[in-house]
C-alpha cells in the first residue's frame, strides 16, 4: 500500500513523524480516513479514537481538539490532547469519566454544564481506545 508523510504533534510534543499508509481521526463532523493523494483538506478535531496504520499495523489512540490539515504527500494533525491507547491510565480515566458524570448530574451553570460535557467525551474516548489493546 502506498504511504504518505504523517506527523502528529500535540502542546507536549511530538507523538508521530513519519510515513504512514492510513490516519483515521474523528472530526467536528465525523471520522474521516486519509490515505495517500487525498485531496488537500483541513478541518477541526473533534474528541474521539484515532488511529494511524504503518506497514499494515493499526496504532490505536485517544485525541482531542486542534485540526488536520492535509496536503499533497503530507498529512499533519495538530492535536490539543493525543495518548496512544497503550499509555492510557484506564483507572485515571474512570475516575475521570465519574467525575464528569457527577458535575453534569449537579451543575446548573450551563458553561460548567459543557465544560463537564467534554470532559465525559475525553474520559470515554480514552476508555474506548484503551479497550482496542
Amino acid at each position: 500500500m502506498s504511504t504518505f508523510h504523517l506527523q502528529i504533534v500535540t502542546p507536549d510534543g511530538a507523538f508521530f513523524d513519519g510515513p504512514a499508509e492510513r490516519v483515521k481521526v474523528r472530526t467536528i463532523n465525523g471520522d474521516v480516513a486519509i490515505l495517500d493523494r487525498h485531496i488537500p483538506y483541513v478541518t477541526a478535531l473533534g474528541i474521539g479514537e484515532a488511529s494511524v496504520t504503518v506497514d499494515g499495523r493499526t496504532r490505536t489512540a485517544a485525541a482531542s481538539g486542534g485540526m488536520l490539515a492535509v496536503t499533497p504527500g503530507h498529512v499533519r494533525v495538530v492535536a490539543t490532547t493525543f495518548e496512544w491507547a497503550e499509555d492510557i491510565d484506564v483507572e485515571r480515566a474512570k475516575r475521570a469519566r465519574e467525575s464528569a458524570e457527577e458535575a453534569i448530574r449537579q451543575e446548573t451553570d450551563p458553561n460548567q454544564l459543557e465544560l463537564a460535557k467534554a470532559r465525559l467525551s475525553r474520559a470515554n474516548a480514552r476508555l474506548k481506545a484503551a479497550e482496542k489493546l
